[in-house]
C-alpha cells in the first residue's frame, strides 16, 4: 500500500487544525451572540417591567394628590358649615356645641380662637390633638384670615407617627376669632397606599422576571421580595452601582456584595415621587448560552459532514469537469484570439483614420481661412474696387460657411461619442418638416445639375403629427441628401420614397428610401462607413468623413435603423426606417418673417465681452432702428437693468460665457428683482454653446431665446420681433426711452 505524500500528510494536519480553529470560532460566535441577545431580552424585560411599574406608582401618585385636594376642598366646606352653624346657634359655643357642629360635619376636632390666637373652645373626636397642631395654630397665614373674611386656609401636615392632618381655619361670623376644624388620617389607613403597590408586585416571578424595587429615596417601601421591605437601597451593591449611575433605562452590572460571587444586571426607572429598580442574578440572564453554544456546534458538525459528503462527490466529477474545461478555455483562448485580431485590425484602421482625417482636416481648415485672408489682403489693396469687394465678401461667406460646417460635425460627433446628445420631444408636422427639407435640397441639386424626384409609389402621410426631435430628424435627412449631391454626376437623380409600415398602439413607424444615381461605393469601404474619419476617395475629400457616423448615431438614438447598399459606378440607396409617438393635436406652422418689419424704437441691452462681436451687433441691429447699450460681463448687464426705471429697455441680448458673472446666473438674478418688469422682459441668449442642451439650460435659467453664433441677424432680427412684440409705428414713451447710451 502506498504511503502519502508528505506534502499531503502536511496538508492534511493544517486542515485538521483549520477545522478546529473554525469550531472554535464557532463556539466564540455563538456564545457572543447568544450574550448580546441575552442582554438584549433581558434589557427589554426589565424595561418593560420598570415603565409599567413606574406609570403604576404615577397613578398611584396622582390618585393621592387628587385625594388630598378633595380632602382639602371637603374640609374647607366643612369649616365653612360650622361657621355657619355658629352663628346662628343662640347659645355660648363650648364643648359640647362643637362636637355636634364636628359630628355634623365628619371632622375630627374643632377649635374656636380669639384674634390674638387663643384657644377659646376646643373639641377633639380622639380624646386629644394631634402632636403637631399647635405649631401650625400659630402659624401667620392661619391667623391672617381673621382679618379677612374671604379668606380660607387649608394645609396637610404628617405627625411624627407617620399619620396625617388635614387642617383649615375660616373668620366666625358670630364674633371675632376663627374657628379651625381639622381631620386626621391614621397610619393604618395610609399604609394602604403601599401595600396596594406590594399587591401589585407580588405578581411578578422573580425568577423571570426579576427583583423589582419601589422606594420613595433610599427607604424600599414595596417589592416582589417580602425580605426588602423597610430596608434601604444602600444595603444592596446593585441598587448602589444602579444609583450612582443616576441613568434611567441604563442596564447596569454589579456583584451581589455578601462574600460570594454572584452578581447581577438591573436597571433603574425614575417616577415622580419614587425610584423602580428590577435585577436579576447573571446565572438567570445567560441561562440560554450553553443550550446555544450546543446548538451551534451540532449545525457546524452537521455543515462539516455536509460539506465532507459534497467535496468527496465533487472529486468523482473533478476530473472529467478539468479536461471540458481545458477544451472549453482552448475554444475561448482561440476566440479571443480572433477578436484580438479583429480589435488590432480595426484600431489600426481607425487610427490611420484619424490620422488621416486630422492632417486633411489641418488641410481644409487652413485651405478656407487661408482664402478668408488672401481675400482680406486683397480687399486691401483695392479699397475703391466695389466690384471686387462684392465678389471677395461673397468667397469669403463661402469659406467661412464651409468652416462653419467643419467645426459643427467635429463638435456633434464629439457629444455623440460622450453620450451628451439630448434629444427633443416635440410636437411636430412631419410632411412639413419633409417638405421643406426637400426644397432646401431641391435648390442644392439644382445648382449642381442633379435632378430631384419623388417616388409615384410612396405612401400618402395619413399620421403628419408626432413627436420627435425636429432639428435631428432634418439632420438626418440633410446629411444623406447632401451625400447624395456630394457623389452624385451632372445630369444625375436622387429619388426619394417614402412609406408608412403601420401603427401599432399609439407608434407610427416610417421609412424613407433614398437612391442617387452616383459614384458608388465598394463593398469594402461599406463595412467601415459607419467608421468616424472614414472617407472612400482620400483623394478627393468633400467633407469631414463624420456625417454617415453621426446619421447613425442619431438614428439609433431615435430606436430606428439605417441601411445602405451601394454598386460602384450605379449609385447608392439609404433606408432609414424611424419609430414615432403618434400625435394627436395639430402642429401649428410658426407665421411667416414680415421682411418690411424694422427695429425702429426697440432699447436693447446687449452684454457680450467680446468686442468685435458685440460691435458686430451694435451695427447689425442699429441698421435695423434698433438703440443699444452695451456692457462687458453679466454684473454689468444686472447694474445697468437695476439703474434704469423700468421699461427702459424692451430686451435683453446676453451672452453666456463672460468674466466676473457669466450669462445664465445674470439671467437667473434679473428673474429675481422685485420690479414689475424683471419677470416680463425678453431674455435672448447669443452664444457659441450652440447644442440643443445648451439651450435648455439656458431656458431652465429664465431666457426666452437660444441664438447660436454665428449669428444670422436675419434671425436675431425675427426672434426679437416676436419675444418683444414689438409695432415699429408705435412712439416709444419718452420717460422710459430716453438717456440710454448707445455705447459701452
Amino acid at each position: 500500500m502506498k504511503s502519502k505524500h508528505p506534502l499531503t500528510q502536511f496538508a492534511a494536519k493544517h486542515q485538521s487544525l483549520l477545522l478546529v480553529l473554525i469550531g472554535l470560532a464557532v463556539l466564540i460566535g455563538a456564545f457572543v451572540a447568544a450574550t448580546k441577545s441575552n442582554m438584549a431580552n433581558i434589557q427589554s424585560t426589565l424595561s418593560n417591567t420598570t415603565s409599567y411599574v413606574k406609570e403604576q406608582c404615577n397613578h398611584y401618585a396622582r390618585i393621592q394628590l387628587a385625594s388630598e385636594t378633595k380632602s382639602l376642598m371637603r374640609m374647607t366646606e366643612s369649616c365653612k358649615q360650622i361657621v355657619h352653624q355658629l352663628a346662628e346657634s343662640n347659645t355660648a359655643a363650648d364643648e359640647t356645641v362643637l362636637q355636634r357642629c364636628a359630628e355634623n360635619t365628619y371632622v375630627s376636632g374643632v377649635l374656636l380662637l380669639d384674634p390674638q390666637g387663643e384657644i377659646l373652645a376646643q373639641y377633639h373626636a380622639e380624646g386629644q390633638a394631634p402632636a403637631d397642631l399647635a405649631d401650625y395654630l400659630a402659624s401667620p397665614a392661619l391667623r391672617d384670615t381673621v382679618s379677612y373674611p374671604e379668606k380660607r386656609y387649608a394645609a396637610r401636615f404628617y405627625c411624627e407617627d407617620g399619620s396625617e392632618v388635614d387642617l383649615t381655619a375660616a373668620r366666625r361670623q358670630d364674633q371675632a376669632g376663627l374657628v379651625v376644624a381639622y381631620y386626621h388620617t391614621t397610619v393604618e389607613y395610609l399604609d394602604s397606599f403601599s401595600l396596594s403597590i406590594t399587591s401589585m408586585l407580588s405578581g411578578y416571578d422573580r425568577e423571570n422576571n426579576g427583583i423589582i424595587v419601589v422606594s420613595n429615596g433610599s427607604d424600599i417601601i414595596a417589592s416582589n421580595d417580602p425580605t426588602l421591605i423597610g430596608s434601604s437601597t444602600d444595603d444592596l451593591e446593585i441598587l448602589r452601582k444602579i444609583k450612582a449611575e443616576g441613568i434611567s433605562d441604563k442596564l447596569t452590572q454589579a456583584k451581589q456584595g455578601d462574600g460570594t460571587f454572584a452578581r447581577y444586571l438591573g436597571l433603574m426607572e425614575r417616577g415622580r415621587d419614587c425610584y423602580v429598580y428590577a435585577f436579576l442574578p447573571e446565572q438567570t440572564v445567560f441561562r440560554s448560552t450553553p443550550r446555544t453554544m450546543v446548538y451551534a456546534l451540532v449545525a457546524y458538525l452537521i455543515l462539516l459532514a455536509v460539506t465532507n459528503a459534497v467535496r468527496w462527490r465533487t472529486a468523482q466529477v473533478y476530473h472529467d469537469e478539468q479536461i471540458q474545461a481545458q477544451i472549453k478555455h482552448a475554444n475561448n483562448l482561440r476566440e479571443k484570439n480572433e477578436q484580438l485580431i479583429r480589435a488590432v485590425d480595426q484600431a489600426d484602421r481607425a487610427n490611420a483614420a484619424k490620422t488621416s482625417f486630422l492632417s486633411h482636416m489641418s488641410h481644409d481648415i487652413r485651405t478656407p481661412l487661408n482664402g478668408i485672408l488672401g481675400l482680406l489682403q486683397i480687399d486691401a489693396a483695392h479699397p475703391d474696387d466695389t466690384a471686387l469687394l462684392s465678389a471677395n465678401r461673397e468667397k469669403m461667406r463661402v469659406a467661412a460657411d464651409h468652416l462653419l460646417a467643419l467645426i459643427n460635425d467635429i463638435l456633434e460627433m464629439s457629444q455623440l461619442e460622450s453620450g451628451e446628445i439630448v434629444l427633443a420631444r416635440e410636437p411636430l408636422d412631419l410632411e412639413t418638416l419633409t417638405s421643406d427639407v426637400f426644397t432646401i435640397i431641391e435648390q442644392r441639386a439644382a445648382e449642381s445639375g442633379i435632378t430631384m424626384v419623388r417616388d409615384e409609389r410612396s405612401d400618402p402621410m395619413e399620421l403628419p403629427y408626432v413627436y420627435g426631435s425636429p432639428l435631428h430628424l432634418r439632420q438626418i435627412l440633410l446629411n444623406i441628401y447632401t451625400n447624395c449631391i456630394k457623389y452624385n454626376r451632372v445630369g444625375g437623380r436622387i429619388t426619394t420614397r417614402f412609406q408608412c409600415l403601420g401603427r401599432k398602439n399609439q407608434v407610427v413607424t416610417y421609412r424613407w428610401t433614398i437612391s442617387d444615381t452616383g459614384i458608388g461605393m465598394s463593398e469594402a469601404f461599406l463595412e467601415h462607413i459607419f467608421d468616424p474619419f472614414s472617407q472612400e476617395n482620400v483623394a478627393d475629400r468633400k467633407g469631414t468623413g463624420l456625417g454617415m457616423t453621426i446619421v447613425q448615431n442619431l438614428v439609433e438614438k431615435m430606436h430606428g435603423t439605417i441601411e445602405i447598399s451601394s454598386t460602384e459606378g450605379v449609385g447608392s440607396t439609404f433606408v432609414i426606417t424611424l419609430p414615432f409617438a403618434v400625435s394627436e393635436q395639430a402642429v401649428a406652422a410658426p407665421p411667416p418673417p414680415d421682411p418690411t418689419a424694422s427695429l425702429r424704437g426697440l432699447h436693447l441691452l446687449l452684454a457680450d465681452d467680446n468686442e468685435l462681436n458685440a460691435e458686430i451687433v451694435r451695427i447689425s441691429l442699429s441698421d435695423e432702428g434698433a438703440t443699444l447699450t452695451i456692457v462687458s460681463d453679466g454684473q454689468e448687464a444686472v447694474e445697468a437693468f437695476q439703474s434704469h426705471p423700468a421699461g427702459t429697455f424692451d430686451a435683453i441680448l446676453m451672452d453666456i460665457m463672460m468674466p466676473v458673472m457669466d450669462g445664465l446666473t445674470a439671467t437667473k438674478t434679473i428673474r429675481a428683482m422685485d420690479r414689475p418688469d424683471a419677470k416680463t422682459i425678453p431674455i435672448l441668449a447669443m452664444t457659441a454653446n450652440a447644442f440643443e442642451e445648451d439651450a435648455q439650460r439656458c431656458f431652465a435659467a429664465g431666457m426666452n431665446a437660444h441664438l447660436p453664433k454665428p449669428l444670422q441677424i436675419d434671425k436675431v432680427k425675427q426672434t426679437i420681433l416676436v419675444q418683444t412684440k414689438h409695432d415699429p409705428c408705435a412712439d416709444p414713451t419718452p420717460s422710459q426711452k430716453e438717456d440710454v447710451p448707445n455705447d459701452r
